[in-house]
């Protein structure tokens, strides 16, 4: 399972640097890359990697043009690793979760003034615990997803993905 993000609210690309930018896709991208390279030439017919979009790779967010940039890519990316090892029996899925409260938001992913009301625009009107996650990955990682692979699943307080 690929879950490293990097996310730092900016309101304008005027602001967005360079670094950032480049921390940004470093450890959002690269990183998954690094890790998916790294890892198929161990992986076995019926193995199954994980990697972690986010609903704002459809959905992107103003003050996160770098991170909704960044998680479109892992979309992409997902879809078309999956397609090349498919005939290896490797399955290659995402996850996207929506507004999930986890460190990332207090540590400069949300604008302290919105930490107050964060995932309370979405439909079941609160933000997700990571540990509601955890049945997605565990049913991708599982064999009862074996005729899955290229999918996106969204686990967004009630939020579609297109």
């Amino acid at each position: 399972m690929n879950v490293a993000g990097h996310q730092i609210a900016c309101e304008s690309i005027a602001d967005l640097t360079t670094e950032q930018f480049d921390e940004t896709y470093k450890t959002n991208v690269y990183a998954m890359f690094w890790l998916c390279k790294a890892a198929l030439p161990h992986l076995p017919a019926g193995a199954a990697i994980i990697n972690t979009a986010s609903i704002v790779a459809y959905q992107p967010s103003k003050q996160l043009l770098d991170y909704s940039s960044t998680k479109a890519a892992i979309v992409a990316f997902t879809k078309a690793l999956a397609k090349q090892v498919a005939e290896k029996g490797i399955r290659v899925n995402a996850v996207a979760p929506g507004p999930i409260w986890t460190p990332l938001q207090s540590s400069g992913g949300q604008p302290p003034e919105k930490i107050p009301e964060f995932g309370g625009n979405t439909p079941l009107g609160r933000p997700g615990q990571p540990a509601e996650l955890a049945p997605v990955y565990v049913f991708l990682a599982s064999q009862e997803s074996s005729y899955v692979t290229a999918e996106v699943y969204g686990v967004t307080g009630g939020h579609h993905l297109p």
